[in-house]
């Protein structure tokens, strides 16, 4: 005979994110904490967006424990989905929890991870640099006003997108995308103190990478090249030293 008596909704499950990249899903577990009454015998079923994905019957040594069940990469897909679990217990009707809604982004930016070769990304353009200063490097006068740099739109963009450039060894975190800048250039500002940090140098690479909300990496852009000579003005004139009095010789007595 089953139990009538009412049962109270179950806690929502857990993931170890809120927000599913496209390596976590291929991993992807769902954590379900114990809950009243858990018993061996009790039958754990798993629903991804009401689609069932999987279930446990629980034994003695999973009773009081957290349960791991797995979701198949086939039912992961782009947007907000909802997960939850059921209970069927012998002797009382089906107990459902609450539903954990998860952020799903598949789409890395500046392509897949099957499209990259090695650490760089070619699918991202190179930064775009004034063809003068391409050409001719960064000189002293254009270390005291910075050096202006572009970012290309690139596939998947999207808002909250992290970049971060690349001057050198010096690294520099832009602000998140804006809704309002999906699909156009990123202009950027490299300040004199990034300059100077990264010091001169005759072939310094200057590149980008990008993080999506969950963490999805694009890897590196192919970098540019660019002379940086003499970029503390002070190296190429130093100052002269100030002129010591001479000393008073003594004559020996």
């Amino acid at each position: 005979m089953t139990c009538t008596s009412p049962i109270p909704e179950l806690a929502a499950p857990t993931l170890a994110s809120s927000g599913i990249n496209i390596t976590s899903a291929a991993h992807l577990e769902v954590i379900v904490a114990p809950y009243p009454r858990m018993d061996a015998g009790d039958l754990l079923e798993l629903f991804w967006d009401n689609c069932f994905v999987g279930s446990r019957l629980l034994t003695e040594t999973d009773v009081h424990d957290s349960i791991r069940l797995r979701v198949p990469e086939s039912f992961i897909v782009n947007g907000t989905s909802h997960v939850h679990y059921r209970v069927m217990q012998i002797g009382r009707g089906p107990a459902l929890s609450a539903a954990r809604q998860v952020q799903v982004k598949l789409d890395c930016p500046g392509g897949q991870p099957s499209a990259l070769t090695g650490d760089e990304n070619q699918s991202l353009a190179p930064v775009r640099i004034p063809q003068a200063i391409r050409r001719q490097g960064v000189n002293p006068n254009q270390i005291k006003r910075g050096v202006p740099l572009t970012i290309e739109p690139y596939l998947n963009m999207a808002a909250d997108d992290a970049i971060t450039v690349r001057w050198g060894d010096v690294r520099m975190d832009l602000p998140g995308i804006k809704p309002c800048e999906v699909g156009q250039p990123v202009h950027v500002w490299v300040p004199p103190e990034i300059i100077m940090e990264a010091g001169e140098d005759l072939r310094l690479e200057v590149t980008y990478c990008i993080i999506d909300r969950v963490g999805n990496n694009s890897r590196w852009a192919p970098p540019r090249t660019l002379k940086i000579g003499c970029t503390n003005p002070y190296l190429k004139n130093p100052p002269k030293a100030p002129l010591m009095a001479a000393e008073p010789r003594h004559r020996a007595p």
